[in-house]
């Protein structure tokens, strides 16, 4: 009989996070590798002292941790002393192991085997340097043994159950609940409602995690007054944790009849609940339900089946599991609040009704607010923590506190924790480790199941499920539990809340650390001998201090880069830098270097014995060090995107227990060694496989795993038999996304090939496909499956250029189909019902996009029934379908994006007749579309939002007068005009008195209308934008422009000067080549302008600059390339200026006068170029205009400049240097001079985070060479580019 074991203290008893399941893992590889300790002479010493840790694992916790803060250092020594058994043990199966690859790939000798004998007296035993290790480590447990005993830990039988939160009942103050109107709304029609059910209840589940208000909703349910009208009973039932079925109808029970009665069993309570129920329509709530349990629910329903048609049961879990069991493939999965409901939410709470007056605590509250996330728990505790505090510093604190810092963390982190304290302890390990995800990250499941996998999270020894399978479980189970979230639209990837991010933080202790939070945490001054794990959020430069006291942390197994993986930067690293901190951690198991700029592997990692997971991906790395073939554990290796990665090792097939090889977007498939298909571990080469070798692809396509996610096939045009295919047996399959690529060349092989019969055979299983691309199809025809309703979950569809094919397949019959998208079929000429198969046609389908249809002519889908086609499509696309004349679809209504572009005007004509309620309409090169077709389009444009109009070089105006467009474009928010060569002007008849006007109208912007002359415009404008139209001779505001926000006019050259910037609303101001522009009056009236760039305007003579000071919202301001303008009053700034371009005016830099920048100025670019002669030849002659604040400097064009160590060592903040002799590629007219920078600024080159010397002699890129005697000072620079 199993214990339920805990430690008594006498204190308050919580949680520890995976310590048994750690120790347990540990005994059993104990136990496992008594072999290897034999060989090494170590049993006696080791193996047999594991009595020692099997007693104190059971002392552990599986679910409490105690708070006393002697018995806490107890267990975190413990749990170290687990660790390095670990780490010893280990080392000797890698050791081991590698004896036994090197005898299977070496035969010994005679004479070997003779010099072994002979040289081994002299050389040092593995047992005899591991001695030491072991008896550290036997020491060690003996002395946790001792202060077991006087610590009083005592093995205990049993234990009362804690309760898991406190009841809830179905009181509620309704007005006090903010957005939760529409789930009410959603929910009510579902109770009211009369939906047909296989039995006389329904269940209404309501999913969410903790703290999401799933309660405060069901209670707004419970007490609506059509509810209390529409049902003859209710009950409502707290069951949280302890599911006791008799308990449970007891409160029923007591709830319908109104009194206590006593009943000697469960059959006689529920006899006489049924008594009660039958006949009658009946709701429950079961609230806070844990139990998954089928028969649970069984047992407890017994009583309900009798009730009358129309009752209800609502339940609230965490777990998607119980309504899973019960047949609700869709709960209603409660959301988080919008930010305007968060918010509201939080002032509630916070005690303040009007941040009017206390507006600098209002910044601070809407990031408290995006700090919960929408979730309303944590806004209801954070505000209520603030209520009656109104000074900045209280608030200003909170928001800069983790949650998981605050006391009890703000009631928060303990609502949470209970979802944590109902896992299993496996599940708690695993999501532990999640504390090294920041916040915000975005990742896929299959990289988290590879680091957990690589961890040894993943060992089960009582069941035959691979490890790859066992992840995919855990995973799917913290996910039904909410611990993750899907991302919106992004079904293959997923998130942490940040709360749920906050909780691992919290259990995860002091094992894991993450530098993103090292400010709060303070880990600097900690000791880095403790952490076993680390991940770094990847900033664009990272430093030399950001890794500096990672050379302590020799015990680290986890070194995690963190990009995110919706994101495309890349992030910079020194190599120097990388090697320097990977040498001081042997201990490694997991190694993330993705998306680091690094162009080599530092041959140190070929010596981490440990390691069973390495990211490489893209990075710049040309190859593989040949050491790295001795990592006899590594299971994962990640190369996809390394695309300068073109060789593998000669002994890569030395890596036996490599799992997993991805090597998507990289040029390796032709480089694989030919025996890589028998390598017995290896279960996933890629799932992007490049057909270049039949008999390879075969292989591979035969060792897919069942789980396989995603599969790639490109060059199918290469495989040489059907059969080879069929016998791969691809139905069984379950892959969800599934793209294949034929060559879109013809050749005479390929034509005798029946492509259809490959595509046939290539039919994956129908319960899982959800994406699916077909690319360069050469068939006539599109197999059955293709199209085929059985596919269920299918709901993204690409196909794209199936050149022979001359019908499009039966794809509206797919019922879940969203996305569609349709390219190049050269031959379809007409799309009609085959298009649509039987019933209602393309019923979820969302987005579709035809694209690059030249031969495509009919589109005819009536069938004369209203929604029998295309009910839900939002947005609708057409490229480039020249001989498209005839549309005839029925309504759309739903539709609310329209993209046409390179087709007739018919097509536009029909498609506004049936889509009154697009919102957003974009049109390209539309062929006949003049005057009279658009005014007659204009008139279904009622909706339209947003209008954007490409290259329909026919139009001339785009409306008689505004007073007529008024009365049409009632919504029109943003016209976007560009490349419209005939356009004159916007009305025929240009209006003044400001009457009928597009009053809706806030943003304009044109662009390259090379006939465009004048446009007067309405009070309403905020954003106006004119870009390249050379004729453009007017612009004006009949009646003031006084709502002008935003100003940008580029390459306007017959512009003439106007009163545009005399517009005191203006917060951007952006000219370029204006070239009528002599004068900029007076500044003082641009009380809001924070962005001021003016350049390339040649006939500017003056500026105000005294009235800079006075502009005390300007953050941003460039004044370049003016030569022209003569100023002498440079010298004071903008109080808040941030950033500051300057430079090629009349007069050099060199001779402005001693400047006063604000300490706020932290970016500058300082250029040369002036109209007189440049003079500057050193730094020091431009020291007066680099004031001590600057992080980013660059110098541009000074093209006599040769020396820059003198003049810049007072700019101690610097990070970013780049200096650029040649300005020829920004257009200035200076013509590029010979390379004569000649030294660097020596004193700053050690705190840079990026250098650039574009322009330097050939001594000087000797000097910053690997031999140069710059080079130690800027080695551990992340980025530098000299040349």
């Amino acid at each position: 009989m199993n214990k339920d074991l805990y430690i008594e203290t006498g204190n308050h008893l919580s949680y520890a996070p995976f310590s048994s399941i750690h120790i347990s893992a540990l005994f059993c590889a104990l136990t496992r590798n008594q072999q290897w300790l034999k060989s090494f002479r170590l049993s006696s010493k080791l193996f047999w002292r594991s009595w020692s840790l099997r007693l104190l694992n059971s002392l552990l916790p599986s679910d409490k941790e105690v708070t006393n803060e002697a018995v806490k250092q107890w267990l975190n020594s413990l749990r170290h002393l687990a660790y390095d058994i670990d780490d010893v043990l280990d080392t000797l199966a890698t050791d081991a192991m590698h004896r036994e690859f090197a005898n299977e790939s070496e035969p010994v000798s005679k004479v070997r085997k003779l010099l072994r004998t002979c040289f081994s007296r002299f050389l040092p035993s593995t047992s005899n340097s591991m001695d030491s290790e072991v008896i550290n480590i036997t020491t060690k447990l003996q002395e946790l043994v001792d202060e077991k005993n006087n610590l009083g830990l005592v093995v205990k039988d049993g234990g009362q159950k804690s309760k898991n939160r406190n009841y809830q009942t179905s009181l509620v103050d309704a007005p006090s609940i903010i957005g939760r109107e529409g789930d009410k709304m959603e929910l009510l029609q579902k109770l009211l409602g009369d939906e047909p059910c296989s039995q006389k209840f329904d269940i209404v589940p309501i999913v969410g995690m903790g703290g999401i208000g799933k309660t405060t909703l069901a209670r707004l349910l419970y007490d609506d007054q059509q509810v209390k009208d529409h049902f003859e009973l209710k009950a409502w039932v707290c069951v949280s944790e302890d599911f006791d079925s008799f308990n449970i109808s007891k409160v029923i029970f007591q709830s319908i009849v109104g009194e206590n009665q006593e009943f000697a069993d469960l059959n006689l309570l529920q006899a006489a609940l049924k008594k009660h129920l039958t006949g009658k329509r009946f709701l429950l709530v079961l609230d806070d339900i844990w139990s998954e349990k089928l028969e649970d629910w069984e047992t407890l329903a017994a009583p309900f089946f009798e009730v009358a048609h129309g009752s209800k049961i609502i339940i609230t879990t965490r777990k998607t599991e119980l309504p899973r069991k019960l047949g609700h493939k869709c709960p209603y999965n409660l959301q988080k609040l919008s930010h305007n409901d968060a918010f509201s939410l939080f002032a509630r709470h916070a005690g303040i009704n009007d941040f009017e007056s206390y507006p600098t605590l209002r910044v601070h509250g809407e990031s408290i607010v995006k700090k919960c996330d929408g979730l309303p728990l944590a806004l209801k505790a954070l505000g209520s923590l603030l209520r009656t505090k109104t000074n900045e510093e209280d608030w200003k604190q909170l928001l800069n506190d983790e949650i998981w810092m605050l006391e009890d963390g703000g009631g928060i982190v303990p609502a949470l924790r209970l979802s944590y304290h109902d896992l299993p302890a496996r599940l708690k390990q695993l999501f532990a480790y999640c504390c090294l995800i920041p916040k915000d990250y975005v990742f896929e499941k299959d990289d988290l199941i590879l680091l957990w996998m690589a961890e040894g999270f993943l060992h089960n020894s009582t069941t035959e499920k691979s490890v790859e399978r066992l992840g995919e479980e855990c995973f799917q189970e913290l996910l039904s539990r909410s611990f993750f979230q899907h991302v919106p639209h992004k079904e293959s990837l997923f998130v942490m809340h940040d709360l749920m991010n906050d909780l691992a933080t919290f259990v995860a202790g002091e094992f894991f650390v993450r530098l993103d939070l090292d400010v709060k945490k303070d880990v600097r001054k900690t000791g880095f001998k403790k952490f076993r794990h680390m991940s770094f959020v990847c900033e664009k430069y990272n430093t030399y201090k950001k890794f500096k006291s990672f050379e302590k942390a020799n015990s680290l197994r986890t070194f995690l880069a963190m990009p995110n993986a919706m994101g495309d930067d890349s992030f910079y690293l020194s190599s120097k830098l990388l090697a320097d901190t990977l040498l001081q951690l042997p201990l490694l198991r997991v190694l993330s270097l993705s998306r680091l700029e690094i162009v080599e592997l530092p041959e140190c990692v070929g010596n981490m014995k440990h390691l069973r997971y390495l990211n490489l991906s893209r990075t710049s790395i040309t190859h593989l060090p040949e050491n790295f073939c001795n990592l006899y554990n590594l299971h994962t290796l990640i190369v996809s995107g390394c695309g300068r990665l073109t060789k593998l090792p000669e002994n890569f097939l030395k890596l036996k227990n490599l799992r997993h090889f991805d090597i998507r977007n990289t040029l390796l498939w032709n480089m694989m060694p030919p025996g890589i298909s028998e390598m017995k571990s290896l279960q996933t080469l890629s799932n992007n496989v490049v057909v270049e070798n039949n008999a390879f692809f075969i292989s591979w396509l035969r060792n897919l795993r069942n789980l396989e996610a995603e599969i790639y096939i490109r060059g199918l045009d290469k495989v040489q038999s059907v059969r080879d295919i069929q016998e791969v047996n691809l139905s069984q399959k379950r892959v969800s996304k599934f793209h294949m690529v034929w060559s879109d060349e013809s050749n005479d092989a390929r034509n005798k090939t029946p492509e259809n019969e490959f595509l046939n055979a290539l039919k994956p299983h129908s319960d899982n496909l959800k994406d699916l691309n077909i690319m360069s199809y050469g068939g006539k025809v599109f197999p059955k499956w293709i199209g085929d309703p059985s596919f269920h979950q299918l709901t993204s569809v690409s196909i794209q250029g199936g050149r022979n094919c001359a019908f499009l397949p039966p794809l509206g019959q797919l019922p879940s189909l969203k996305k569609l998208d349709i390219q190049k079929m050269a031959e379809v000429k007409v799309v009609g019902s085959e298009f649509l198969g039987t019933g209602i046609a393309f019923p979820k389908l969302e987005s579709l996009k035809i694209r690059y249809m030249r031969g495509w002519e009919v589109w005819s889908t009536k069938s004369g029934v209203v929604g029998a086609m295309f009910p839900c499509l939002q947005e609708l696309e057409i490229l480039d379908c020249p001989n498209l004349v005839e549309v005839s679809l029925e309504a759309l209504p739903l539709l609310r994006v329209l993209h046409l572009n390179g087709c007739g005007d018919s097509v536009l004509r029909s498609l506004v007749h049936v889509a009154s309620a697009v919102t957003k309409l974009s049109i390209s090169s539309i062929s006949g579309l003049s005057d009279e077709v658009w005014r007659a389009v204009m008139g279904y444009l009622g909706a339209v939002e947003e209008v954007r109009i490409e290259r329909c070089n026919e139009i001339r105006n785009l409306w008689e007068s505004e007073a007529e467009a008024s009365k049409v474009l009632v919504n029109l928010r943003k016209l976007d005009v560009w490349n419209c060569s005939k356009l004159v002007s916007l009305g025929e008849k240009e209006e003044e008195d400001g009457c009928n006007q597009l009053t809706s109208l806030r943003m304009l912007k044109l662009v390259n209308c090379k006939n465009f002359e004048c446009c007067n415009l309405q009070n309403n404008i905020q954003e106006l934008s004119i870009h390249y139209c050379p004729m453009i001779v007017s612009v004006s505001f009949p009646t003031g422009g006084h709502k002008l926000k935003s100003l940008k006019i580029d390459n306007c050259e017959q512009l003439l000067e106007n009163d545009l910037l005399n517009t005191s609303m203006l917060e951007v101001v952006q000219i370029s080549s204006w070239a009528n522009l002599t004068l900029i009056n007076g500044l003082t009236c641009f009380i809001y302008l924070t962005n001021l760039r003016i350049e390339s305007c040649s006939s500017i003579e003056s500026f105000p600059a005294a009235d800079l000071p006075n502009l005390f919202s300007l953050t941003h301001l460039a004044i370049r390339d003016c030569k022209s303008m003569d100023v002498d009053s440079f010298g004071v700034w903008p109080p808040k200026l941030g950033f500051l371009v300057i430079g090629g005016l009349k007069k050099p830099i060199s001779k402005f006068g001693q400047q006063n920048f604000p300490p706020s100025l932290v970016v500058l670019h300082l250029w040369g170029g002036s109209a007189e002669e440049e003079d500057v030849t050193g730094g020091s002659q431009l020291s007066h205009m680099l004031p001590s604040s600057l992080t980013n400097l660059h110098l541009w064009g000074f093209q006599k400049l040769v020396t820059v160590s003198k003049g810049l060592q007072h700019l101690t903040s610097l990070q970013h240097l780049s200096i650029v002799n040649s300005n020829r590629q920004f257009h200035t007219g200076i013509s590029p001079t010979v390379p004569i920078i000649q030294d660097l600024p020596e004193e700053l080159l050690r705190s840079l985070l990026s250098l650039e010397i574009k322009g330097c002699t050939n001594e000087m890129k000797e000097k910053t060479s690997r031999r140069g005697s710059y080079w130690p000072l800027i080695s551990s620079i992340p980025y530098v580019t000299i040349y």
